[in-house]
């Protein structure tokens, strides 16, 4: 199976997952600039494929984060994710963003039995998830995903950027104190669970604010 991952939750990534590649990426991208998805992403897209010698025709399945993030930054993903999904003809899937990462935590070995993903959310605050962890298992989802400040956060290892920004409130691990959610990290996880005959979320972005952007009301006529 070949999968094209795409996460724009932070940093615009995006990532080729195959069960036939040694640690299954054949390739990825990510930025650093948290605030230009829509100018890079879909470049990145073309030259990931060409760098692969892969076109529409031989992905298999489309993945993408589906948050939390900020409104804008992670539309951009899911538009493209789903503009691909339509013209390719190829099954969409979601998966939480924060998932990335809580995958990455039991790949290390700062692995705990529970722990906490937390991401930037701006405005003091961060987004964050609580996960379970059995030896042999992929990470579990047990509360989440909640945007709040960094001081109301259950009190376990928090790992992420989210974490780093509140290192004085939060009991952060300085080796994930700057990570993002990455595709490459999200497409292995959604590859391991469809290969568990695990079910995967639809495309529905998880905001959990409303967009700052808000239709006008109908302007009073004046008298």
């Amino acid at each position: 199976m070949l999968i094209l991952a795409i996460d724009t939750s932070a940093v615009a990534s995006a990532a080729l997952i195959s069960d036939d590649a040694m640690e299954s990426v054949v390739d990825s991208f990510a930025t650093e600039d948290t605030r230009s998805h829509a100018e890079v992403l879909a470049p990145g897209i073309e030259k990931l494929l060409a760098g692969a010698g892969v076109t529409g025709a031989d992905i298999d399945a489309i993945v993408t984060g589906v948050g939390p993030g900020p409104f804008t930054g992670l539309r951009s993903g899911i538009a493209t994710a789903r503009t691909l999904a339509f013209v390719w003809d190829k099954p969409l899937y979601g998966l939480m963003s924060l998932d990335a990462i809580a995958l990455e935590v039991a790949e290390s070995t700062a692995a705990t039995p529970e722990f906490l993903v937390a991401t930037d959310a701006r405005r003091k605050e961060v987004y964050w998830a609580r996960y379970s962890l059995a030896d042999g298992q992929l990470p579990e989802l047990v509360d989440g995903p909640h945007v709040g400040f960094a001081s109301d956060l259950p009190d376990l290892p928090v790992f992420g950027a989210g974490a780093g920004l509140y290192a004085d409130v939060l009991t952060a691990d300085e080796d994930f104190a700057t990570t993002q959610p990455d595709a490459a990290s999200l497409g292995q996880f959604a590859l391991a669970k469809l290969t568990a005959g695990q079910a995967l979320l639809d495309s529905t972005p998880l905001y959990l604010r409303e967009s700052d952007a808000q239709v006008p009301g109908p302007r009073k006529r004046a008298l």
